[in-house]
């Protein structure tokens, strides 16, 4: 079976792509691998994120990797947290932080479209392959749910009726922006 750095401490991403990937690839977290430090993550682009965080567990391992970015895109705030999604409340704010920064920003506006998009940088060989994923919504007023991480209790997918956060595991990485991009790269890796 194929082994993977997945340039990632974040438990819940881990779970996602383990499950999405599981008897297809060995996916490993950076703390298995036994990789330290702080990544970088200066581009202002989610593809320059994530190639920027998996070359920087190549060069520490020259072995097969990839990295993830994501951005929640708010149409009423011009795109806005996108790249910055993950510290939009301030460089050390919690999941929390973020949605409180959000649903204040977006008080009273009638306009909640938003997408989730993650892009997804495989460097195998050391060469780069990306990955796509995205998916349309709205941003509730109040968080739904207790499932999932990040913006998943105030982000409704189109065509359902819950946020991701009340959805099994299951269904939202069958339809989830890093579900998408992560099926993508199952694809590009069952082709070799």
């Amino acid at each position: 079976m194929k082994r993977l750095i997945f340039a990632t401490n974040n438990k819940h991403k881990v779970q996602e792509v383990r499950a999405a990937l599981q008897g297809h690839v060995e996916v490993v977290s950076l703390s298995e691998a036994g990789l330290e430090g702080e990544i970088p993550e200066t581009a202002n682009t989610l593809q320059g994120n994530a190639l920027q965080k998996a070359q920087w567990v190549w060069e520490r391992t020259h072995t097969d990797c990839f990295a993830d970015d994501t951005g929640l895109e708010v149409d009423a705030l011009g795109g806005a947290p996108g790249v910055y999604s993950a510290r939009y409340a301030g460089e050390h704010c919690s999941f929390n932080d973020n949605i409180n920064k959000l649903l204040h920003a977006l008080e009273g506006t009638s306009n909640r479209k938003a997408d989730f998009r993650t892009v997804i940088c495989l460097i195998e060989n050391g060469e780069q392959h990306y990955f796509e994923g995205r998916v349309d919504g709205q941003i509730l007023t109040e968080r739904h749910g207790t499932e999932g991480f990040g913006y998943d209790p105030v982000f409704m997918p189109d065509r359902f009726a819950v946020s991701f956060a009340e959805m099994p595991l299951d269904v939202k990485n069958s339809i989830s922006h890093r579900g998408l991009a992560v099926a993508k790269l199952k694809e590009y890796l069952e082709a070799q």
